[in-house]
């Protein structure tokens, strides 16, 4: 009995382990980068809009490279977007008093995603915005989406500033489709 026991115990152990090893397969990350011109402004404390050009998502072969479909997603998050001052080379993020960043795609309504309400006074070259914990799979499961940014400066700038927007989305797949 005491055998019987202990290979059931070692079976259920097996198979939780195991079902964790495969439930971790089917996360994975997902980064894009787009870039974004915000023009040398001769006002300030204004909020002015900006758009990426549409950002194609390739999520068909993404999620085929990662072991999965996209019928067998169950969330995409949002984890990280970082903005990255590509240019000028001497120039930083003191310039922006907030920044607000909106996601859509075709038949979706856009949705605030990533923000930073004050900008601090010493920002260097990268700031981390924060992010929405809303799923944000009909965007990237879609074949493609925009960005739009609203910024408010609080100091004139005398040049554009060539801007990377980096997001890391996390994904979440059934595990053979259960």
């Amino acid at each position: 009995m005491k055998t019987i026991k202990l290979i059931v115990s070692a079976f259920l152990l097996t198979l939780i382990v195991g079902c964790d090893a495969l439930d971790e397969l089917t996360k994975f990350e997902i980064n894009y980068t787009e870039s974004v011109v915000i023009q040398s402004t001769t006002v300030v404390d204004v909020p002015f809009f900006m758009e990426t050009p549409e950002v194609t998502t390739n999520s068909e072969s993404t999620f085929e490279n990662n072991n999965t479909k996209k019928d067998l997603i169950e969330s995409i998050n949002l984890t990280d977007m970082e903005l990255k001052l590509i240019s000028p080379e001497e120039g930083n993020f003191n310039f922006l008093n907030s920044i607000n960043i909106y996601i859509s795609a075709e038949d979706e309504e856009e949705m605030l995603i990533a923000w930073m309400e004050e900008v601090p006074e010493n920002a260097e070259k990268s700031i981390m915005l924060e992010t929405t914990s809303e799923d944000l799979k009909v965007y990237i499961k879609s074949d493609a989406y925009t960005l739009r940014v609203e910024a408010v400066t609080d100091e004139l700038i005398s040049e554009d500033h060539n801007i990377d927007v980096n997001s890391t989305f996390y994904v979440d797949a059934k595990i053979f489709g259960l």
